[in-house]
């Protein structure tokens, strides 16, 4: 009952909506048809108007609400020159943006359908066409400029100076490697790679693998103020080392490794203070669709100060040494001192 109910309404509604339709056809022949359509016109014509200013306004308005969730200042020099890149990008579409569609809402109300107005037709215009090409041309040769200088600089040679960690993709975590006490890192074999004791394949017998860290958290230490210099991994498929708050990334490659390097201008404490989030950390995000655990690629980033990373290095111990504990020689015993020592005879 309740289906022949709805049909019946619905049926009824079409008959409504054509019924006004009829009644409007016969309104248009009584009034003129000519003096209806004028009428028609200039309704949309304002109607086109007042929907630029609402659209114009909602854009305002949405950059207003949203600027409070994009990401803080940028952390590096690096970023600092993309957010730039992003600022001209956005301010050279905008004007495009803002010109091409104010220009095409007045025209739809200047050049409304009017008695004795005519429209004028050419096939084609050497002068415009060159005009609408070389401008966009030329805008788009200057943006394509700025981003290649700032890819180079990401991908230029790091500076000799610059702390090298390596960093691995693996689903579904990050290792992170540094090097120890003789700054070289060792060499590393697939063919060696053992989730239980050797997680990137160390190769024991280069001893530069011998003093060498891995965090297996996914936390990279960096000192502020000093270039650091990232070789890029992967264990398995291809993931992406995606540093949001650095405005950099780049793929993790099974069988390639790939390379950025950036100088860190911010510490974690001092981001704190500047985003009013005592919780705030810097990410590590996997910028590249890995598999069901792709969520859960998620690293963090420490900005410090030479004296606290130099601490927290001192506290860390060597993957050889954690791996092979009966390798490791034990400490020397202390001296025992004569001086605290009573020497009894027998008489």
């Amino acid at each position: 009952m309740s289906v022949f109910l709805i049909t019946t309404l619905i049926v009824l509604v079409f008959v409504i909506i054509y019924q006004i339709g009829k009644a409007s056809e016969y309104a248009t022949v009584l009034r003129g048809e000519e003096k209806v359509m004028a009428q028609t016109n200039r309704t949309i014509g304002w109607l086109l108007l007042a929907t630029f200013v609402f659209l114009m306004w909602g854009i305002w308005e949405c950059n207003e609400y949203f600027k409070g969730a994009l990401l803080p200042v940028a952390a590096c020099k690096t970023g600092q020159n993309y957010d730039s890149m992003f600022n001209v990008t956005v301010m050279v579409t905008g004007i495009v943006f803002f010109a091409t569609q104010a220009v095409l809402f007045w025209f739809c109300f200047k050049y409304q359908a009017k008695d004795k107005v005519s429209t004028y037709f050419f096939a084609h215009n050497n002068k415009l066409e060159l005009i609408w090409t070389t401008i966009p041309a030329i805008a788009m040769a200057i943006l394509v400029a700025i981003g290649l200088r700032n890819w180079y600089e990401v991908t230029s040679p790091a500076p000799m100076d610059a702390t090298v960690v390596e960093i691995v993709g693996k689903q579904f975590n990050w290792l992170v490697r540094y090097p120890g006490q003789d700054k070289e890192l060792g060499k590393r074999d697939f063919r060696k790679i053992n989730d239980a004791n050797n997680v990137l394949g160390l190769d024991w017998t280069d001893p530069h693998n011998s003093d060498d860290i891995i965090s297996q958290s996914g936390e990279l230490h960096v000192v502020v103020n000093k270039p650091v210099k990232l070789l890029i991994g992967s264990r398995d498929v291809i993931h992406d080392v995606g540093l949001p708050h650095f405005r950099i990334k780049m793929d993790a490659v099974p069988g390639i490794t790939t390379t950025l390097w950036f100088t860190p201008t911010i510490t974690s404490d001092s981001m704190k203070s500047i985003t009013k989030n005592p919780n705030f950390v810097y990410e590590i995000a996997c910028d590249q669709l890995c598999g069901k655990g792709h969520y859960s690629m998620r690293g963090t980033i420490i900005v410090e100060s030479q004296a606290d990373y130099d601490k927290w290095m001192a506290k860390q111990t060597s993957y050889y040494s954690a791996n092979n504990p009966a390798a490791t020689p034990a400490p020397a015993a202390e001296p025992v001192k004569t001086d605290s020592v009573k020497v009894v005879t027998m008489k």
